[in-house]
């Protein structure tokens, strides 16, 4: 734990630096934590203790000698980091394309619940039927967002999006970059059906969309195509069990940014430490 958490802090600190522009004026020396102690104290939370930025703030406190900070302070300072952070993913992400000379990826997407289908009338943090969204692999119902995640072959996640739980899949593929390596390839299920989109995304990317077919599809895949397509997307559900298993029970969240912002941590978080830091 160590270990990772002074790994996590000299990458965070470094990618700061290298983000931002020259002209960029240092942060305030009268500020109690800079912006990588902010930013390491949310990914540890997410990492170590399920989310709970208080007992992370009161670990780095007690064994890291940090600056103590109050609660509230502490989580306005990380919401206006929000923008900083998804920029230092990105980067992240683009290393790691760089170094996955494999060149094949998988897109799918899973489910992240607000409250119990019962609670959906009393909930608070998100209102309207646009977040009451179906997942079609578990044949059930829930009330919140759904994350699209772009992960390579090994199940390292190197992009995501939050939309609306009730959006379709290509709707959530439209939010992505998919800033891929010229000669991916690109596996998808078969939600992600979209033949123009698919063909746009070959042309303009240099890279190649496999998309599982549905029995009465127009352009049927060949034997060999349906089988890597099976043996690659393997792989994205593993990730998405483990990364899953870092979420508590509930998110606590007040906003809906902040429990959009906790879902980015857990993803960031599970990136670094499939990537070895």
């Amino acid at each position: 734990m160590r270990e990772q958490t002074v790994a996590m802090y000299c990458v965070l600190d470094d990618l700061i630096r290298y983000t931002r522009p020259a002209s960029t004026p240092p942060p305030a020396t009268s500020r109690r934590l800079t912006d990588a102690q902010v930013l390491t104290t949310a990914l540890v939370a997410a990492r170590f203790f399920g989310g709970n930025l208080v007992v992370a703030k009161h670990y780095l406190e007690q064994h890291w000698g940090q600056n103590p900070l109050d609660k509230s302070g502490f989580t306005r300072r990380l919401h206006a980091l929000a923008d900083t952070l998804y920029t230092l993913f990105a980067t992240v992400g683009d290393v790691l394309k760089q170094l996955h000379d494999e060149a094949r990826y998988v897109l799918d997407s899973f489910p992240v619940a607000v409250c119990h289908n019962t609670r959906i009338p009393r909930c608070k943090l998100l209102r309207g039927k646009a977040y009451h969204g179906r997942c079609a692999s578990k044949r059930s119902w829930f009330y919140g967002l759904k994350v699209q995640v772009v992960a390579t072959s090994d199940g390292i996640p190197v992009e995501f999006y939050l939309h609306a739980g009730a959006e379709s899949e290509q709707t959530g593929q439209r939010g992505l970059p998919l800033d891929l390596p010229a000669g991916s390839v690109l596996y998808t299920d078969a939600g992600y059906t979209d033949y123009a989109a698919a063909d746009m995304f070959n042309e303009a990317s240099g890279s190649q969309q496999q998309t599982a077919r549905r029995k009465n599809s127009k352009r049927p895949h060949r034997p060999a195509q349906v089988f890597l397509l099976q043996y690659f997307r393997k792989g994205i559900e593993t990730c998405f069990s483990q990364l899953t298993a870092r979420f508590p029970k509930q998110i606590h969240a007040v906003t809906a940014a902040g429990f959009a912002l906790k879902i980015a941590l857990f993803i960031f978080a599970h990136t670094l430490s499939q990537a070895g830091l």
